[in-house]
């Protein structure tokens, strides 16, 4: 009789509770009447009042996260940010998360604190510079990101800003001062060549009026260099008419 009894009170006892895994990667929240009674149970086997009591699975693996944001730069451009961060919740802290927060804690936290970040540093640059400093920009994001993120309780394992993109209007003239840069910069190597070419035909005239000038002082003072530079000159041919001496660079008279 008395197992009989025994048995019966297990079997009440049993079917008065409730139970809940909380899986790995996760943390239980134990709420009585709706209020947090517990800090973060770890993974395992929990049995519970279910009368009273309810045990929240929240998770504390690492979440990666990808959204836009429209931010307007130090010049008043507005840029659509895209970026991707990785993160993880202070697995101690899981409990202040569901009491403060509740269970969407990420999606309410994460926008104002990362989003916050890269509209200030994005509002720090112009359009044009932002686009030529965009990693010195990221870098500014991410120290900034990881320690508004650490006071809240949350790891920032990795950011990344994935796209900038400004309106239409903005891309064109940033597309088309890039062209006039190039364009300009394709004259000025012109104009250096030109001048360059131009310099090098004055010194080679240079150098020619020099060679000359010596050539015809040398020919002044030596009579012999004057038949020797004719001789050069004669095509070797004897005019069909010749008065007196007129063989060329030949003495008759044998002298």
């Amino acid at each position: 009789m008395k197992k009989l009894i025994s048995v019966a009170a297990l079997s009440l006892l049993v079917s008065g509770c409730g139970f809940a895994i909380v899986d790995t990667g996760h943390r239980g929240i134990k709420t009585r009447f709706g209020e947090v009674v517990s800090e973060p149970m770890p993974e395992g086997f929990y049995m519970y009042n279910p009368f009273t009591t309810d045990v929240i699975e929240l998770d504390i693996r690492v979440q990666k996260w990808t959204k836009k944001t429209l931010c307007y730069t130090k010049d008043i451009q507005n840029v659509e940010v895209t970026y991707t961060i990785n993160y993880r919740p202070d697995a101690s802290y899981m409990a202040e998360f569901y009491k403060q927060v509740g269970k969407d804690w990420a999606m309410k936290l994460l926008p104002q604190i990362v989003e916050g970040k890269i509209k200030e540093v994005v509002g720090k640059y112009d359009a044009v510079k932002l686009v030529a400093e965009r990693q010195e920009a990221t870098t500014q994001m991410t120290e900034q990101i990881k320690s508004a993120m650490d006071n809240a309780h949350i790891q920032m394992v990795n950011f990344e800003v994935t796209n900038l993109d400004y309106n239409n209007a903005f891309e064109n003239a940033v597309e088309a001062k890039v062209v006039a840069i190039q364009t300009a910069e394709e004259a000025k190597n012109k104009t250096v060549r030109i001048r360059e070419e131009a310099d090098q035909k004055i010194i080679a005239a240079k150098a020619e009026a020099e060679s000359m000038r010596i050539r015809a002082r040398a020919l002044t003072q030596n009579k012999s260099l004057v038949e020797y530079e004719a001789v050069q000159k004669w095509n070797g041919v004897l005019p069909q008419y010749m008065m007196g001496n007129s063989v060329p660079f030949i003495q008759m008279n044998g002298k």
